[in-house]
């Protein structure tokens, strides 16, 4: 999921400045786990922007705000309130602000920062576990991400600043290389330590990503 979190209430007045009236778009995915875009934080927006003098003409919370066609469909079946407002403010991902602004000629304001794609601990606590690099090794690594979850992105063990385990960029952290080879050892077989890992090929990390089921 993407985790995010909502930009300052200073920052969005100023990308509000100006404008008196707004419809509030929400999304019921991932900015809701993140208790950044959901139905509680559309509600505390809009008592806010009471507070401050702008008038919310509607909202609506999207189930899966990147979605392009269902976020065109939510906007049309809003189209009143939609068309009396002057901006519309997203509480989801950049790619849920991006379905929004290709669903409607208004101007479109994000209120969120997109942090990273990540895993959920537990509630309220996540961590990044994938890049989306394009080319994925976790089959020989024991299902440990070392582009992601190792400060320096090795792919061929630990470096030299390892010490009992832990991570010389992050002591509070363990390194990603002793948890592949521990978890390695355990599965009875070497993994990637048994080859040299080629460089990976950067180009499979294209921007901006495609892809077409086939």
């Amino acid at each position: 999921m993407i985790i995010s979190e909502q930009k300052s209430r200073e920052e969005i007045l100023k990308a509000l400045e100006g404008k008196e009236k707004v419809f509030l778009v929400g999304c019921a995915a991932c900015a809701t786990v993140c208790k950044a875009g959901g139905e509680e934080e559309v509600f505390q927006l809009q008592e806010w922007l009471s507070e401050v003098r702008i008038e919310v003409t509607g909202s609506v919370i999207i189930d899966e705000a990147c979605h392009l066609l269902r976020a065109a469909r939510d906007l049309r079946h809003h189209r009143l309130a939609v068309d009396e407002a002057e901006v519309l403010l997203v509480l989801a991902c950049g790619a849920g602000v991006q379905s929004i602004s290709g669903s409607s000629d208004k101007r479109v304001i994000g209120g969120l920062n997109s942090l990273f794609l990540g895993n959920v601990r537990r509630f309220g606590q996540f961590e990044e576990r994938c890049s989306l690099c394009g080319e994925c090794i976790l089959n020989e690594t024991a299902g440990i991400c070392p582009v992601t979850t190792c400060a320096k992105g090795l792919l061929n063990g630990p470096c030299g600043g390892m010490e009992e385990g832990r991570c010389e960029a992050d002591r509070e952290m363990d390194c990603a290389w002793q948890r592949i080879y521990e978890r390695l050892k355990k599965q009875g077989r070497p993994g990637v330590f048994k080859k040299t890992v080629a460089p990976k090929d950067w180009s499979r990390h294209r921007r901006p990503g495609r892809h077409k089921l086939r």
